[in-house]
Order: structure tokens, then C-alpha cells, then sequence
């Protein structure tokens, strides 16, 4: 009951909403898109998810990650890591292992 007091105070909607009313529409963005059956059906189908929802948002979130992995990939092709000359596998374990 608390929570809901100070979302109340924060957010001072002229509506009623409960808990859940009210952070879904803090936190989530409701779309309407015009996507083709099959796509659907196989993102449903590998994504796994219980429902619609729950597919694509599993689809995006797989999605994003492996853009992100592909702008770090081409961020270190373009600017390789160097490692020093001394550089030993041997002595970084031995620093992390003193942490």
C-alpha cells in the first residue's frame, strides 16, 4: 500500500489507476503494427513465448543483443585491441585472484 501512495504522489494522474495500471504506462509502450502471419506465426513459434507478447519481446530483446554485438564487433575491427608486451595470462590471474 505504500508504493502505490507514492506513485500517487509523483505521477498526481486525474484518473484512478491501480498499481499495475500505473506502471505499465510509466514503463511499457503499447504499438499497433501491421505484421504479416507468417512472421508472426514464426517468431511465435521460435521465440517460445506464452503469448504474442511475450514472443516479440523476446525477438527484440535477441534482436537488439546482436546489434549491439555487431556495432562492438565493428568498433574493435576498426580500433583493434592491443595487449603490452609483457602482457602475461599468468599475471592477470594473479591480480584478479588478489581482488
Amino acid at each position: 500500500m505504500a508504493s502505490k501512495k507514492i506513485i500517487w504522489s509523483v505521477i498526481k494522474f486525474k484518473f484512478p489507476l491501480d498499481i499495475y495500471d500505473t506502471i505499465s504506462y510509466i514503463c511499457i509502450m503499447k504499438v499497433t503494427a501491421l505484421i504479416p502471419d507468417e512472421l508472426v506465426n514464426d517468431v511465435k513459434h521460435f521465440a517460445g513465448g506464452k503469448n504474442l507478447t511475450e514472443s516479440l519481446i523476446t525477438a527484440l530483446e535477441e534482436w537488439l543483443s546482436l546489434k549491439k554485438v555487431h556495432a562492438l564487433n565493428d568498433e574493435i575491427s576498426k580500433k583493434p585491441l592491443k595487449f603490452s608486451k609483457d602482457f602475461s595470462a599468468a599475471k592477470v590471474r594473479e591480480v584478479n585472484r588478489k581482488r
